[in-house]
């Protein structure tokens, strides 16, 4: 048994760490997979949407925490109980993601490695096996050091968590791990490669044939049955290839033009997935900066999911030089942790991305 706490010491606290980590680079991330769980339809939460950011940036922190702890073997009872109320939660939460089809990805380790609910639940099946060996062998949790030396560690790391956080929300993530990071072209990403796997479905033919029903399974093709159709139920056995990005258009009266837009040799998007939530006070200073574009041969260009009035309201109210695109809102929280946010390209190809605060340093 003292083995056994010792290997689940290690793998519980190595994983709590990595995965709160990889979170809590990205809290505002994190933040929009909770707001999807709160959501009706789901927990039917909505009254906690508000609060996602904040319950995110504790969640994940505690979780770094809670990791550290259990490495250093402190306060034992209390991190094993924590522990095992945590895994109980989220092993709840993914089962009935996955039971009930609800959210795709829990998020569990942000962008760095995507799980299907069910790898999610599997996942947390596993953590929680090991937890309960931590929890029945807790008096071979011992502490690796002194108690003051326990508790410099655990408020440096708690120190350290708390600053970090603070920087991402005020700037970007510091490693960004989606398919729009700085050097990724928007197009390639997009393509979809000829040797790519293709979606395989299952048909399910529902026929009356002498007053009964008859039911004839094939890929696609029509089968030749001496009775009346009935209904036809479509089945996907085996996905095929999806590209990383394959929600991206810039629309403008109900036509996409982003295959045109994207090929602009030097092009500025200033990106506010929702006008009403943005920072409207960074407006002036956008506009500043839109025009030192401009001035440079520069096409700007706005993308929003808001409506084309509010968009205007804001276009006028600020002086600013250029149009709003529609853009699918889920996509544009893809692009960029920041609201608004700039991004700087070259023929689809992201040069620079940076957070409202730090439009000064941007370079044209």
């Amino acid at each position: 048994m003292r083995y056994l706490v010792w290997i689940s010491r290690i793998f519980v606290g190595i994983l709590f760490i990595i995965s709160g980590l990889i979170k809590l680079n990205d809290p505002v991330g994190f933040s929009f997979k909770l707001e999807e769980y709160f959501s009706q339809g789901v927990l039917d939460l909505p009254f906690l949407m508000p609060l996602a950011l904040g319950i995110s940036i504790f969640v994940v922190i505690v979780e770094v925490i809670l990791g550290v702890l259990l490495l250093i073997g402190f306060k034992p009872k209390f991190t094993v109980w924590s522990l095992l109320l945590m895994i109980v939660f989220f092993t709840f939460l993914t089962f009935y993601s996955a039971y009930f089809n609800k959210v795709t990805d829990c998020g569990c380790f942000g962008d760095a490695v995507k799980l299907t609910p069910w790898e999610s639940f599997a996942k947390d099946i596993i953590l929680l096996v090991f937890i309960l060996i931590l929890f029945l062998g807790k008096k071979y949790i011992q502490p690796i050091f002194n108690t003051k030396i326990n508790w410099i560690i655990g408020g440096i790391a708690l120190i350290a968590c708390t600053l970090f956080a603070n920087h991402v929300l005020n700037h970007l993530p510091s490693v960004d791990f989606r398919p729009y990071k700085i050097g990724a072209n928007i197009q390639e990403g997009m393509s979809v490669p000829e040797d790519a796997a293709k979606a395989i479905y299952e048909y399910a033919w529902r026929f009356k044939v002498n007053g009964d029903d008859k039911i004839v399974v094939t890929n696609g093709e029509y089968p030749q049955v001496d009775g009346e159709f009935i209904d036809v139920e479509t089945t996907e056995i085996q996905e095929g290839y999806e590209p990383p990005i394959h929600d991206f258009t810039i629309e403008r009266d109900g036509q996409d033009m982003a295959s045109e837009i994207l090929e602009e040799n030097k092009l500025v998007m200033v990106i506010a997935y929702d006008l009403a939530k943005s920072n409207t006070s960074v407006f002036s200073e956008v506009s500043k900066v839109t025009k030192i574009a401009s001035g440079k041969g520069y096409k700007v260009v706005g993308m929003s999911a808001s409506s084309v009035d509010r968009a205007n309201a804001i276009k006028e109210k600020f002086g600013l030089n250029f149009d709003f695109y529609f853009t699918d809102e889920t996509a544009l929280k893809t692009i960029v942790r920041s609201n608004p946010a700039v991004l700087v390209l070259e023929r689809g190809t992201i040069l620079q991305k940076v957070h409202y605060n730090d439009l000064n340093k941007l370079v044209f």
